[in-house]
Order: structure tokens, then C-alpha cells, then sequence
């Protein structure tokens, strides 16, 4: 009697939407996923920590910085910007 009332909780568990089976392995993908993400944002928030520690700690950086991002130059000075095609590759002569 009992192995038989195993075998329904088993068939009902594996066929149960809301708590069976399925939803529980979904949910730890989900899990997963959300753990890679953090990790990701944890090392993004590292970096942005390590930039802004720069950032105030030395004044060059902070020029580059606005240089790099606003695209901006000092009166008087010309500024090459050499673009490359995305499809080429680097050729060795």
C-alpha cells in the first residue's frame, strides 16, 4: 500500500504545474542565471570602483576621461581619429 501511494505522489509531483517537478528544475536554471548575472554586475561594479578611484586620484585621468567620452580637445589642437572597418582583420606585412 504504501510503495503505491509513492508512486501517485511521485506522478502527481511530475505532472504538478504550480510546485512539481518541472516548475522546481525551471526555477533553479532561473537561479542559476540570476547567480551569473550578479556576478557579472559584481565585477562591472568593481571595475566602475577601480575607474572612479583613478578618476579622483589623478587629475590626467580625469581629463582623459572627459576627452574619451565627450570627444572634446584643447583650443589649438588637431585630433586623428583612425577608424577601422569592422570586417577587416590585422594583416601581418
Amino acid at each position: 500500500m504504501v510503495p503505491a501511494l509513492v508512486a501517485v505522489a511521485v506522478v502527481y509531483a511530475s505532472f504538478d504545474h504550480v510546485a512539481g517537478i518541472g516548475t522546481s528544475l525551471r526555477l533553479r536554471e532561473d537561479l542559476r542565471a540570476a547567480e551569473t548575472r550578479i556576478e557579472a554586475l559584481r565585477l562591472g561594479n568593481a571595475a566602475l570602483r577601480r575607474e572612479a578611484e583613478l578618476l579622483q586620484a589623478d587629475s590626467f585621468a580625469i581629463e582623459r576621461a572627459i576627452r574619451e567620452d565627450l570627444k572634446l580637445s584643447r583650443p589649438g589642437e588637431t585630433v586623428l581619429r583612425l577608424v577601422r572597418d569592422e570586417d577587416s582583420t590585422p594583416r601581418i606585412p
